[in-house]
Formats: C-alpha cells, sequence, structure tokens
C-alpha cells in the first residue's frame, strides 16, 4: 500500500474530475493548511525548483503540468501511477489537445522532475516513454522595409519596446523586465541580467532609441515620484530574488 504524503493527492482517491479539465478545490494541492507538519506535492514541486534556481515560468510550467497529470486520473496520486498512465496523459494531450510536440515534450519532462526529484524515485520506464519529434521549421525573416512599415505602425510603449528588440536583440522578457540602472546612455549599451540559462550579457543601444527611450524614462519617474507621494504602498515594485529585503 502506498503512503498517504498528506499532500492533497491521496493514493486511491475516487475520480471526481473529468480527464484535463479543473475544478473550484485544485488550489488545495497547492499549499498545505497552516499547522500541518508535510508540505502538499505542488508546494514540494516548487521548492525543489526554486532550491536550483530555475525560472519562474518553468516552475509555474511544470507545477501546471504536475497538476494537470493528477486532474486526469481522477486526483490520483502519482505513486499509485505508472508507466501506462504517463502514456495516456501524454496521447491525450497529442490525440485530443492537438498539443504541439514541444509541449507534450515539455510535460514529459515535467513528470520525470516530478517522480525523479519531488518523489525521488527512479522509473526506468519514464525514460522509455515516447517523446514527440519537434519538426524542423525554417523561420520567418522580415525585410528591412517589412520591419519599417511594422514599427510605424507602433506607437506609445509598445512601440518602443519593440524597436528595442529590433535594435537590440534582445528576447521578448529580456526587454520588458529592462531596469533603469542597466542601460547605460553614455557608452551606448544595455546590460541585459538574467538572460536565457540565467547569464548577463551586453548589447548595443541603437543611436535613433536614446532619445524616445530617455524621454520615457523620464516619464516614469515623475509617475513614480507621484505614486510614492500618494501613500499606501503606490509605487513599489517588484525586485528579484532577495533585493526586496534588502532594499525595503
Amino acid at each position: 500500500m502506498s503512503p498517504t504524503l498528506d499532500d492533497g493527492v491521496k493514493p486511491g482517491t475516487p475520480a471526481g474530475t473529468a480527464p484535463g479539465g479543473t475544478s473550484p478545490d485544485s488550489a488545495r494541492f497547492e499549499q498545505a493548511p497552516p499547522g500541518t507538519a508535510a508540505p502538499r506535492l505542488l508546494q514540494r514541486l516548487r521548492e525543489a525548483i526554486r532550491v536550483r534556481h530555475y525560472s519562474i515560468r518553468t516552475e509555474d510550467a511544470y507545477a501546471d503540468w504536475a497538476r494537470r497529470f493528477v486532474l486526469f486520473h481522477g486526483k490520483r496520486h502519482p505513486l499509485d501511477l505508472g508507466a501506462d498512465e504517463v502514456a495516456a496523459f501524454l496521447t491525450y494531450l497529442a490525440v485530443q489537445r492537438n498539443v504541439a510536440a514541444s509541449t507534450q515534450n515539455q510535460a514529459k519532462s515535467a513528470l520525470l522532475f516530478l517522480y525523479r526529484v519531488v518523489l525521488g524515485i527512479e522509473l526506468p520506464w519514464l525514460d522509455e516513454v515516447i517523446g514527440a519529434k519537434a519538426p524542423r521549421r525554417l523561420p520567418v525573416v522580415l525585410t528591412p522595409t517589412e520591419v519599417r512599415a511594422l514599427l510605424h505602425e507602433l506607437s506609445g510603449t509598445m512601440g518602443l519596446v519593440a524597436s528595442l528588440l529590433y535594435g537590440t536583440g534582445m528576447r521578448l522578457l529580456e526587454g520588458l523586465r529592462l531596469r533603469v540602472k542597466d542601460v547605460e546612455f553614455e557608452r551606448r549599451e544595455i546590460v541585459i541580467r538574467d538572460g536565457k540559462g540565467g547569464k548577463d550579457r551586453v548589447t548595443v543601444l541603437p543611436e535613433n532609441l536614446m532619445l524616445p527611450l530617455n524621454e520615457h524614462i523620464l516619464r516614469r519617474r515623475a509617475l513614480h515620484n507621484k505614486d510614492l507621494a500618494a501613500g499606501a504602498g503606490a509605487g513599489e515594485v517588484w525586485l528579484p530574488d532577495a533585493l526586496a529585503v534588502k532594499y525595503p
């Protein structure tokens, strides 16, 4: 008999949720009630990911796939499930949900992490579960004329972000997370922090974007100062890692 982990997913729990569906009480898989000794399954999963400093997007994706896997099999505990159940879930994603190959492989990676790292179980059969073969496609590359026409249709903050992405080679989230302190106007450089793979790099700041970017910063600084003057927590921003503790 498999042990009960007091994590909201009990071995042998009767099916009560449609395959692939969600239910209002699915949130109880996420956090353990105050005072309980054993953390719940998804809480343990998130803790294991954060200890390894994976990105927050990876954490959310893996937690979501673990939740879907449990709900798909009627809230049965993963310890009670095996190769057939994993294959059935991945087949459901490919056949009924028509997900992309990369999405199917991400779900498989999440289940690998759940079993091997969180539950501490080495399951040789999990490696043998067939993974989807991602098709190789040619990228769509716009001509300079098409890029100018596209940027001409954009304005305001979105236009500035799109121009930065095109002119600097930043990825979308890198551009959206860009901080004022990482913009070097004098050197005409932008320092990209915690990029793909957790690496930093430096890229060129295009000369034609220096003026609009500086004007945008001045407008945002004025708005930020106005929010700070309003008090009641206004003007607060999210800070990565432990900076919120270091700079309260």
